[in-house]
């Protein structure tokens, strides 16, 4: 056997080993602008008016959270766009804290978001899209979990699949459920326009009255108004992917993000013309509660679009991803197999097929409030680390071309924004979940140390044998950067 796999790997690197392979440039603007549309409008808009309202207790300060945390996004990612052209390299975070931080930084950010926050935000998306998906199918009642969990890791094994075939099939396919949820977007605002115009606006009377002021409750309503505005970074994890960078990432920023901003925020304002504060509170799934008052007989089209919305959301997910965790086993970071490139198709096969069992994993416990909390209080530690990376090479890297150049304060905001979203709810409210997260995040150091930093020869010798086997299972090489 041994001589057998000798002699294939020979094969290999003769024929393909030490094959340069570049991922060619397929992402233009119009997908750049739908991989960021497509992304920020998942299950967010459909889940979280709920939560939103809840912590911030009356509609005004809800639907001024809903707009400040489009305000956020969209500085936070001019500040990306800066990065993004100054260092035009994939993988977003990952490599402009390495830039400004150095590899142990770079390194625990890679551990949590490979491990946790990608896979976990893949999770529940997915299981947000197996409840719209099912909810036809059980009108009287709530779809059994098992059928949620089964229904979401089909759609795991389903999108995977589809981004490992071709990085273009994956482009398409976002851009047409980027259509998809566009229009139920469009049915929902119209609808809400067309009730106001009809004086359906009882609802939105003494709209500050019962508001929360605590400082920790506005901090987890941020948390779950940004949840649903996750997905404005996405396009700085393709970058190598991306045609012409330092005109299209900023471009499709620019006209990306303030479109969703503004749909976000109708779209709450249509579900407050149909449903008191207390019956959005109470509805099981407030897109689904709106077509069933207001589009009768046809409501069944929400749900169907809402699944499209939450697909589309889930294919960007896994899109990113995969190039995360393909640029960080490129620079030695994760293990070696995670960067290479599949041979036939030139996509990161074995980052996205590790992405994917991951977010099967994270589908089992279900919680969906859990995962976004847990989510969002480690994602904005990084976001704001990230923002901060931005002043620092301000002054530490000045040799750097910067061909957008966003005012620092800017970036000072963001940082400083990311330190309350932070802060804010574990002062208010500690929680267990906050500590675990922490322990988690550090923990990485305890295989950084001897894994990167030392680079211990019994790792190596242990991974050599995995690393060739797994080659030769799924046909893949190392990318000119890998070598």
């Amino acid at each position: 056997l041994q001589t057998k796999h000798s002699s294939a790997e020979s094969n290999i690197q003769k024929e393909l080993k030490y094959t340069k392979i570049k991922a060619t440039e397929l992402i233009g603007l119009l997908s750049g602008i739908s991989l960021i549309v497509g992304t920020m409008i998942g299950s967010g808009i459909f889940i979280s008016p709920k939560s939103v309202l809840l912590y911030s207790g009356a509609v005004g300060p809800c639907l001024l959270i809903w707009a400040a945390c489009g305000v956020l996004a969209t500085m936070g990612a001019l500040c990306y766009a800066e990065l993004g052209t100054m260092i035009t390299k994939s993988g977003a975070e990952y490599s402009y804290l390495m830039e400004a931080f150095g590899s142990v930084v770079a390194y625990l950010y890679s551990w949590t978001t490979v491990m946790v926050l990608k896979p976990s935000s893949f999770a529940i998306i997915t299981l947000s899209f197996a409840e719209y998906a099912s909810a036809p199918f059980y009108p009287d009642c709530t779809p059994p979990l098992v059928v949620i969990k089964c229904l979401s890791a089909a759609a795991i094994i389903i999108i995977t699949g589809v981004n490992c075939l071709s990085v273009k099939l994956a482009s398409y396919v976002q851009n047409f459920f980027t259509g998809a949820k566009l229009i139920i977007i469009i049915i929902i605002v119209v609808a809400g326009i067309v009730l106001m115009a009809q004086g359906k606006t009882e609802n939105m009377s003494n709209a500050f009255e019962g508001s929360a002021t605590s400082f920790g409750a506005i901090g987890l309503a941020f948390y779950n108004g940004l949840w649903a505005y996750d997905g404005w970074n996405q396009l700085n994890f393709i970058t190598e992917e991306l045609k012409n960078p330092y005109r299209n990432l900023p471009l499709a920023i620019v006209i990306g993000i303030p479109l969703v901003t503004v749909c976000y925020v109708f779209v709450n304002i249509a579900y407050f013309t149909v449903m008191t504060p207390s019956e959005l509170l109470s509805s099981s799934a407030v897109a689904v509660t709106f077509g069933d008052r207001v589009l009768y007989p046809v409501a069944w089209i929400v749900p169907l679009f809402v699944a499209f919305s939450t697909f589309g959301s889930a294919n960007g997910s896994c899109f990113t991803a995969g190039r995360l965790s393909y640029v960080a086993g490129r620079e030695g970071h994760m293990v070696k197999i995670l960067s290479y490139i599949s041979l036939k198709r030139y996509t990161p096969l074995p980052a996205l097929l590790f992405n994917g069992i991951l977010a099967i994993f994270y589908i089992m416990p279900a919680d969906i409030n859990t995962l976004i909390n847990y989510f969002s209080f480690a994602q904005w530690a990084f976001y704001g680390l990230t923002t901060l990376a931005l002043i620092v090479m301000r002054f530490t890297r000045k040799d750097l071309d910067r061909p957008v150049k966003v005012p620092i304060v800017i970036a000072g905001i963001v940082t400083l924004v990311s330190c309350y979203l932070v802060l804010a709810p574990i002062i208010d409210k500690p929680e267990w979940e906050y500590l675990y997260c922490t322990i988690f995040i550090f923990s990485g150091l305890i295989l950084y140390f001897p894994l990167v930093y030392k680079k211990a020869n019994w790792a190596r010798k242990i991974m050599r044998p995995i690393t060739m086997h797994l080659q030769l299972l799924m046909e893949v090489v190392p990318s000119e950067k890998t070598e």
